[in-house]
């Protein structure tokens, strides 16, 4: 008697796992079809089974692109280590793809390698239109002559034996059978997918746990493919989150009690995460008519007394600068959170940049010192949040934090935190002020000054900003315009001398300095350690203030033969036509080379897409190789 294929396959046991160290899995679909849902939640769970994890979201520009567009693709990476996992890695292990022109970008992207295996759904071979057949059919061979393996899967036809509307449905069958592929315990998939859908019921959560349980049994029965990646040792209880809900929980952890913004990806799930818990700290979440009346409402509510935050993106910054200008000439307190993606105007408003170094520094008329601060890891942007909240206070400034799209979106396991109340701002001094105290008693030495908050008895004061004295009466004469300029300069000089120099990963001295800022931290220095292996003098280091920089720079940089950045925003290439002498540099290179006044080179792109270690690596080694570089 003849047995079906599904009957044979399940007569045979599942193959064993091979073990590795980490393993890249992607899933891309069109928009809609769930896959950074079923991705999230595989990090999710490989997060709490102890691995390291890193995800990075595939997010088309478009709303609603069409339906099996190169453009349109959407999707996620997942990033799974035995070790802590910093960043988006090389080439992709295994890609998961519901139709064949979505992969077609991600290709033009260089996310795959010859030897990437790719788990194509196979509907479109029987489509019954001719074009779409034929387009499939040319796909196959062209993803086969680049070297990808690709494996036809009815992934649509298997899940429609558990799903009606397989399109909200496959997702989670996928991520079933992802679990078995790189053996995750299906225990913890299910908890998390009755964590994930609690607020739509019972019948849901079943429906999906369902689906995962089908997906997991379907790759058992027909997939030889099977990796086991061993968890690291944790010794401290994990949270499992994004750079925005990382930032959230700050804002929350410092005791800002309001949070004004305007609605613009990709920062606006800093609001949803607060909105889904910040009353429950005293919290408001405030979401204005605009990004302008966005920010006039933090820096009232800051002038109030209770530091307030804002938070927005590139297009934001630019409609919030006067009111930033306001608050440094009036020296309100005030934080400001910049989720940077590609520009310029609306640019790549779902892709990664680190364009808006310039604009935050120098981006208002006139003089505006202010503190500017990168956080480098999801961790951190919870952490700085506390650090701008108490620096804005102690130094009367704006403080913007600038992350990006790369840490927003990015999942990853960090240390739960232990909350300590120094975190949170102190109760409102409304003691009567001091006589004799003026609205703005600058300290000649410092540029500091006490600050009256409205409520104090005669604390009283004009809060304008025109050129004011220290009686914070308006004035055009010279001596007060000089000397309101140097005192608000004076206090970052006094922030830059709290300051400690940066820590050099690697060598001391040698023939290569790696310079970043931001999300690019875990790239730069696996790239580095790859380097290094290789036998090649290269070091790094990482800024996280970026106003006042720290200190010590130019006397690390001298210890080097060259000094370069690594950036995620526009450089002219080295040899491209007409620039010469004029090539236009990257944006933390300008500054530091204003800074130390020495010859910092650097090299970046503004592709969109966070850059991979394999990237840096390469470029580290044709720089050496250049110029004679070498232990």
């Amino acid at each position: 008697m003849s047995t079906t294929t599904t009957e044979a396959a399940r007569a045979r046991p599942s193959a064993a796992p091979r073990r590795v160290a980490e393993h890249i899995v992607e899933i891309v679909s069109d928009s809609g079809e769930g896959a950074q849902k079923a991705g999230q939640t595989y990090g999710a769970v490989s997060a709490k089974m102890g691995n390291g994890v890193w995800t990075v979201e595939i997010i088309p520009a478009e709303i609603k692109p069409p339906a099996r567009s190169r453009a349109g693709a959407s999707g996620i990476r997942v990033r799974v280590g035995s070790e802590a996992v910093t960043n988006t890695g090389d080439e992709a292990d295994l890609v998961v793809a519901l139709n064949e022109q979505v992969l077609y970008g991600r290709i033009e992207q260089k996310a795959y390698r010859p030897g990437t295996i790719v788990l194509l759904e196979n509907k479109w071979a029987t489509d019954p239109r001719d074009d779409v057949r034929e387009a499939y059919a040319k796909a196959l061979g062209e993803f086969r002559a680049l070297g990808l393996d690709v494996r036809e899967v009815p992934l649509e036809e298997a899940c429609q034996k558990v799903a009606q509307d397989v399109r909200v449905g496959k997702n989670m069958f996928v991520l079933g059978m992802l679990c078995y592929i790189t053996s995750r315990d299906l225990d913890k998939a299910f908890e998390e997918v009755a964590f994930v859908f609690k607020k739509k019921g019972e019948q849901v959560i079943r429906k999906n746990q369902d689906l995962i349980r089908a997906g997991h049994a379907f790759g058992a029965e027909t997939l030889e493919l099977r990796y086991e990646i061993p968890p690291r040792k944790v010794d401290r209880a994990q949270l499992v989150l994004n750079g925005n809900q990382a930032t959230a929980l700050g804002v929350m952890a410092a005791g800002i009690e309001m949070v004004a913004m305007y609605p613009i990806t990709p920062a606006t799930s800093v609001s949803h995460h607060l909105a889904g818990a910040f009353q429950n700290v005293g919290g408001v979440v405030h979401q204005a008519e605009d990004e302008i009346a966005a920010m006039g409402f933090a820096v009232g509510a800051s002038y109030a007394g209770k530091t307030a935050c804002t938070v927005t993106s590139g297009p934001g910054l630019a409609l919030k600068t006067e009111f930033l200008g306001l608050a440094v000439m009036a020296e309100v307190p005030l934080v400001m959170v910049l989720v940077q993606r590609g520009g310029p105007s609306t640019g790549l408003p779902t892709k990664v940049e680190q364009g808006d170094l310039l604009a935050s520094l120098y981006g208002q008329p006139g003089d505006t010192p202010k503190i500017v601060i990168a956080p480098a890891t999801i961790e951190e942007c919870l952490h700085f949040v506390v650090t701008a909240r108490k620096l804005a206070e102690a130094f009367r400034t704006p403080v913007m934090l600038l992350t990006d799209a790369n840490l927003a979106t990015g999942v990853q396991p960090i240390p739960r935190p232990e909350v300590d109340a120094d975190w949170l701002s102190p109760p409102l001094d409304q003691t009567p002020w001091q006589k004799g105290v003026t609205a703005y008693d600058w300290d000649e030495d410092t540029g500091l000054s006490p600050r009256p908050i409205p409520g104090q008895a005669g604390g009283e004061y004009v809060l304008t900003g025109l050129a004011h004295t220290r009686l914070a009466k308006v004035a055009y004469d010279p001596h007060s315009n000089q000397t309101g300029c140097a005192m608000r300069s004076r206090k970052l000089a006094v922030l830059r001398e709290s300051l400690k120099p940066p820590v050099v990963n690697g060598d001391r001295h040698g023939d290569l300095l790696v310079v970043g800022w931001g999300s690019t931290l875990g790239s730069i220095e696996e790239a580095v350690a790859r380097a290094r292996k290789d036998g090649l003098s290269v070091s790094s280091l990482h800024l996280r203030f970026l106003s006042p920089l720290e200190p010590g720079l130019k006397e690390i940089f001298r210890r080097f033969r060259q000094v370069m950045t690594i950036e995620i925003n526009y450089s002219d290439a080295v040899d491209a036509p007409h620039t010469g002498e004029h090539r236009r540099i990257a944006q933390l290179a300008q500054v530091l080379r204003t800074h130390t006044l020495m010859d910092i080179d650097c090299w970046s792109n503004v592709a969109g897409q966070p850059i991979a270690p394999r990237a840096i690596h390469d470029e580290l080694v044709r720089r050496l190789q250049k110029n004679g570089g070498n232990r």
